[in-house]
C-alpha cells in the first residue's frame, strides 16, 4: 500500500493515499478505517476519512510515555501508523453496506432537474433513470452533519453548482454538483442542482448513531412517485413518535 504521511498541527497525522479520486483509493480508505472501526489502539482519538486522506487524531502525552520520551509523539505515531499500515496490507475489506434510497424526483422536490436535463441535452426521465441506475460509493461525510458525498455518477448527468446558492435547502434533498451527488440530511444552505427528495431520514442527531450512511458504503437510488413518497414518510413518522 502506498502512502506518505504528513502532520496537521501537533496531535494528528494525515495518512495520504493518493492524489486523485478513485474506487481504488477509496478501497484502501474503507479497508483501513474498517480495521480501526474494530482494533483501533487507545492512543487514537479519532480518524476521519475523506476523498484521499485519513486525518488520524493522537494523544499525545500518551504517545510520549510510551516511548519514554525518546522521539517526539509525531515521530512515534508515525512509526505506530506504519506498523499498523503493513499489519493491514493484504486484509481483505468487509464488503460494504448497501444503502436502498427511495427517491421521488422532480417537481417542488427538484426544481433544477430540467437544468440538468438541459445542460446534458437529455430528458429528465432520461436524467431520473440514469441517476437511478448508478452504481455509488460514499467517499466521505462532510460540509453538514451526516452529509454524503457520494461518488460515482455518470458524467452523462454531470452539472455545476449553481451561480448563485440557495439560502435553505430542506432536509433529504437529492443533489448534483459535478460529478457527485449527495443528499442534504438537514435544512441548510447550499449550492448543488436539486433533483429530488428521498422521505427516508439520513441524520437523527437523538441516535446512537446519528448518521445513516457511512464512507465506504454503496448506494442505490430508485424512483417513488408522489403517493409513494408521502405514505413513506408518513410510515417513518409513526416510527419514531
Amino acid at each position: 500500500m502506498e502512502y506518505t504521511l504528513q502532520p496537521l498541527g501537533d496531535q494528528a497525522v494525515i495518512i495520504e493515499l493518493g492524489d486523485e479520486i478513485s474506487n481504488d483509493i477509496q478501497k484502501k480508505i474503507h479497508l483501513v478505517t474498517a480495521y480501526l472501526d474494530a482494533e483501533a489502539p487507545s492512543w487514537i482519538i479519532e480518524y476521519i476519512p475523506a476523498f484521499t486522506t485519513i486525518t488520524i487524531f493522537y494523544e499525545p502525552v500518551m504517545l510520549a510515555r510510551l516511548c519514554n520520551h525518546q522521539v517526539l509523539p509525531y515521530e512515534y505515531a508515525c512509526k505506530l501508523i506504519d506498523d499498523l499500515l503493513k499489519t493491514i496490507t493484504g486484509n481483505k475489506a468487509a464488503e460494504p453496506r448497501v444503502i436502498k434510497i427511495p427517491v421521488c424526483y422532480g417537481g417542488e422536490f427538484g426544481p433544477d432537474l430540467e437544468t440538468v436535463a438541459k445542460i446534458n441535452g437529455l430528458t429528465t426521465d432520461e436524467v431520473i433513470h440514469i441517476h437511478a441506475g448508478g452504481d455509488y460509493s460514499v467517499f466521505m461525510i462532510g460540509f453538514a452533519p451526516g452529509f454524503p458525498f457520494i461518488g460515482g455518477m455518470s458524467e452523462s448527468i454531470a452539472a455545476p453548482r449553481r451561480d448563485t446558492p440557495r439560502l435553505k435547502i430542506p432536509a433529504r434533498t437529492v443533489g448534483i454538483a459535478g460529478m457527485q451527488t449527495g443528499v442534504y440530511p438537514i435544512e441548510t444552505p447550499g449550492g448543488w442542482q436539486l433533483i429530488g427528495r428521498t422521505p427516508i431520514e439520513l441524520f437523527r442527531p437523538d441516535d446512537e448513531i446519528p448518521s445513516l450512511l457511512h464512507a465506504g458504503d454503496k448506494v442505490q437510488f430508485f424512483p417513488i412517485s408522489l403517493e409513494e413518497y408521502k405514505e413513506w414518510e408518513n410510515d417513518n413518522n409513526d416510527n419514531h413518535h
